[in-house]
């Protein structure tokens, strides 16, 4: 069965031309090191919740939107594999070194798929 990363994340509207030119340059990346697929997608049908929505978790804020991205592998090795390169990457160094604030309230993981269609 396949591995996918998934990730959920506010991002400023402020900063969304910024963090598009950033998502697009992931995609290559993680492409061209493996990945089966790679996508992000912007918040449209995202309610606020009272005990728990994708809003509270990340504790989104006025002005922002939230993304949700996942990236599929073909199992945790090649997940494995496929990160390794990815961190090491010299073209994503310059956006890991200087994170903006709001990615302290990322949230992420891996998952074992149990059903595929």
């Amino acid at each position: 069965m396949s591995y996918v990363d998934g990730f959920v994340l506010p991002v400023p509207k402020a900063e969304w031309e910024e963090y598009k030119k950033q998502a697009e340059l992931g995609a290559k990346v993680w492409m061209e090191h493996g990945a089966l697929s790679y996508v992000e997608a912007e918040a449209d049908d995202v309610p606020n919740g009272e005990v728990t929505s994708f809003p509270l978790a990340v504790e989104k804020e006025e002005g922002e939107t939230i993304v949700f991205s996942f990236v599929t592998y073909k199992s945790r090795e090649h997940r494995d594999e496929v990160m390794k390169k990815v961190m090491a990457d010299p073209r994503l160094q310059p956006g890991m070194q200087n994170m903006p604030p709001y990615m302290k309230r990322l949230i992420y993981g891996g998952f074992k798929v149990f059903l595929e269609r």
